[in-house]
């Protein structure tokens, strides 16, 4: 079975409430217990349940977890373009910042952070589903920085939708385009050499 080489992996997805962002971690965080011996879900999000400001950390860890609480991060997946500037801040040097690409009119100030345009959700509206888009994001993720097997992942997509014919093939069809994109898109994997400690 393929297993990736690092010990440990930051990551915060952040967006808008009803964009799949505490979905897509916690689908991240479950599938990394069956390669890592400790992982970590911590979901954060405003009053309102759509449209207010929602945020998720996933670490994953070989090592024990001293904090849920990161100030930077390897990747941030941005899934609210408008956010970049909070978030550019919260990546660490030779980290990835990974952006929807629809309504996305800035870009990284930084030039020691690799900033990646995905445009998920145009690729999920031509999938036919746009709430699918999220594991569009996942994929390109998973693809890129490696960091946990995409095998460990479609279990757990098979485990969450498994009774659910049409939204498994939906999501697992989405997570699998999102990995094509990585590889098609020449990015190198950076992890872990690129992150920096």
């Amino acid at each position: 079975m393929e297993r990736a080489t690092a010990k440990r992996s930051d990551l915060i997805i952040a967006g808008l409430g009803g964009q799949g962002i505490l979905m897509g971690g916690k689908i991240l965080a479950s599938a990394a217990m069956a390669q890592y011996k400790n992982s970590l879900w911590l979901p954060s999000y405003a009053t309102r349940v759509r449209g207010g400001p929602s945020e998720c950390t996933v670490i994953c860890s070989d090592d024990e977890i001293d904090s849920p609480i990161l100030s930077r991060t390897d990747v941030v997946i941005l899934v609210d373009p408008p956010q970049l500037k909070l978030f550019e801040e919260r990546v660490h040097p030779g980290g990835w910042l990974m952006v929807e690409s629809a309504g996305l009119k800035d870009h990284a100030d930084r030039s020691d952070i690799r900033m990646l345009s995905i445009p998920a959700l145009e690729m999920a509206v031509t999938m036919g589903d746009r709430r699918v888009s999220n594991m569009i994001l996942l994929g390109v993720y998973t693809g890129l920085i490696k960091s946990i097997a995409a095998s460990f992942i479609e279990e757990e997509l098979q485990k969450r939708f498994g009774k659910k014919g049409g939204a498994l093939s939906s999501n697992l069809r989405a997570f699998q385009k999102g990995l094509e994109y990585s590889s098609r898109e020449g990015h190198a994997p950076s992890w872990p050499s690129a992150i920096s400690d």
